[in-house]
């Protein structure tokens, strides 16, 4: 099976490996599964899989995390699924 991935090289993921405890939030909300633990450290396992869903950074009680929601916005994905043509990223569905 071929490995999803959204927009490769967007960067809108940031982290700080600093102000992480070891919880493993990141790796049980993450529904593109792009954080992995390495010991007692969650890494970005893989970032062009991320969708900007920003799952991470709400739930990151370190403030580990940050994703700037923008061109692979999850919610202007998911509407343009919807609608069948795109959408526009701003407004009532809180993308940008």
């Amino acid at each position: 099976m071929r490995e999803m991935t959204y927009l490769p090289g967007v960067r809108t993921l940031t982290y700080d490996a600093s102000r992480c405890n070891g919880c493993r939030t990141c790796t049980l909300v993450c529904p593109q599964s792009v954080f992995t633990m390495e010991g007692r450290q969650a890494r970005v396992h893989n970032r062009d899989r991320c969708m900007e869903c920003g799952a991470c950074a709400r739930n990151c009680e370190q403030q580990a995390l940050t994703v700037q929601p923008g061109v692979g916005c999850a919610a202007y994905v998911i509407q343009t699924w919807i609608k069948g043509k795109d959408a526009a990223c701003c407004g009532d569905i809180g993308c940008c």
